[in-house]
């Protein structure tokens, strides 16, 4: 069965037959804005006033320790204004992806809100190793530490029409680890997402991937290792010190970045911001 459904998942993928899920209109609105260059931020804030929860979130991040901010705020204006375009872009779509993981049945309820955590984690554990050890921006290493696993919900979707494959967690597992890359990497492109981000999806399970500039990829690899620590999840059981990205973001393997003064408040901003 895991052959014969991959083999189909991936032939429909290719022949552009495989439903991929489409980003929420919100945020097509708001890069559309921003893209625009008869438009400005004024324009963007009309737009997030229209969605009450988004204005809510946006207005928490602001006065988050996220931006380490003095003054308090309380509109929607002044939260973009203080954010500025590319952070609004990137925290205007991280919010709204939300969205993406609602379950359709009862049978994925349970998996997708647990990929829905793990994505929270290793966004935010993403943004602060890109503001620690990077000259990343922050924003950009969110977002792409929330798409990294965005593969999978077309898998998902498709497994709720094979009983028998819902009910066999390892199998499921291994198609999800076999073709999330592929898939992912193809929904961002749908999306009109740049080029690295898109490179993150296909990317950050090459554990020995070694490119030339540290870029969001590694970051992404790390913090998803890093989400795992304290697990029984296979990738802890890897000698982790021969993995490049570690070296690339001058990061000891066996240090744990959410335990770290530096770092852990900032973690823990970003996921009480990006859950509901």
């Amino acid at each position: 069965m895991e052959e014969q459904f991959i083999k189909e998942l991936l032939a429909d993928l290719e022949s552009d037959n495989l439903v991929l899920p489409t980003l929420p209109e919100v945020a097509l609105k708001v890069r559309d804005t921003l893209e625009d260059e008869s438009m400005g931020l004024s324009d963007v804030a009309k737009i997030v006033t229209t969605d009450t929860a988004l204005s809510a979130r946006l207005i928490q991040i602001a006065n988050s320790p996220l931006l380490r901010a003095n003054r308090e705020i309380d509109s929607v204006d002044a939260a973009i204004t203080r954010m500025g375009a590319n952070m609004v872009r990137n925290l205007v779509t991280s919010i709204v992806m939300e969205q993406m993981f609602q379950a359709t049945s009862d049978a994925t309820d349970k998996r997708l809100r647990r990929i829905w955590e793990h994505s929270t984690e290793v966004a935010a554990i993403s943004n602060a190793l890109a503001a620690q050890f990077t000259s990343l921006p922050p924003d950009q290493a969110l977002l792409a530490g929330l798409v990294h696993d965005i593969g999978s919900l077309p898998i998902l979707s498709r497994a709720e029409d094979v009983p028998e494959l819902l009910q066999d967690e390892e199998l499921l597992d291994r198609i999800i680890a076999r073709t999330h890359t592929s898939i992912g990497s193809a929904i961002l492109r749908k999306w009109n997402f740049p080029e690295e981000l898109i490179t993150v999806a296909a990317e950050h399970e090459d554990l020995q991937r070694n490119s030339p500039q540290t870029d969001l990829v590694d970051v992404v690899m790390v913090a998803n290792l890093q989400s795992y620590l304290g697990s029984d999840h296979p990738l802890t059981k890897i000698d982790w010190s021969t993995i490049p990205a570690f070296a690339k973001l001058g990061l000891q393997p066996d240090v744990s970045v959410v335990d770290m003064d530096e770092t852990n408040q900032q973690i823990e901003a970003v996921k009480s911001a990006l859950i509901s």
